[in-house]
């Protein structure tokens, strides 16, 4: 079944041609190809040492509860669909604040901010319209992931709160929830470990 093409429209839109303050951090989740060697002194000998990321480690499940094949792998095709998206969003998110810096007055940057609307239209509108309402979902909540912000708060911080509350009843009709936070140590743990394979290149 397909999403309402209006409601994803209108979200990367807001999404991508937003601003806010992310204190100069970049969110990257893209793996380095390279390890920063520390030199680390422990009970007077000097050694040296990595940081390495933290690994996942899950049980296999019962023999009484079959694992739920199918759905897995539907869950890792959507992801690799929807998640290129979320890393546009996230790296148009640092370009546009940029921008933003060097634009003087309400004005102008409504004006630049516009044309960003009009360009994101353009590119994204056909993949739009061929995400599901499952993708849909899935996007939102890796959005959060990546921008660190609900896209709920996004369209109110861009568009006004009257926006982002019509925008929210429309996606509720389609079972959707804009103010879907992304929980990965809860109930999005599986989508992280699967995030983390295709960012690792493994899926």
């Amino acid at each position: 079944m397909k999403t309402a093409p209006a409601i994803l429209l209108f979200l990367l839109s807001a999404v991508l041609s937003g601003q806010t303050d992310t204190g100069g951090q970049s969110y990257d989740t893209l793996p380095g190809n390279y390890y920063h060697l520390y030199t680390v002194e422990r009970d007077g000998v000097s050694l040296p040492e990595i940081e390495i990321k933290e690994v996942f480690v899950v049980g296999h499940p019962g023999k009484s509860k079959k694992f739920p094949f199918n759905k897995y792998q539907r869950l890792i095709y959507n992801l690799k669909k929807v998640y290129p998206y979320a890393l546009v969003v996230r790296s148009k998110f640092d370009e546009v604040n940029h921008e933003l810096e060097k634009i003087q007055g309400d004005s102008e940057r409504k004006k630049y901010l516009r044309n960003i609307e009009k360009q994101v239209f353009g590119e994204y509108e056909d993949d739009a319209r061929s995400m599901t309402i499952t993708q849909g979902r899935l996007l939102i909540k890796l959005i959060d992931r990546e921008t660190q912000n609900t896209s709920y708060e996004l369209i109110k911080q861009y568009r006004g709160s009257f926006s982002a509350s019509f925008w929210q009843f429309i996606a509720r009709i389609f079972g959707t929830d804009l103010k879907a936070e992304y929980d990965p140590m809860g109930e999005d743990f599986l989508i992280e470990l699967i995030l983390i394979e295709i960012e690792a290149g493994r899926l």
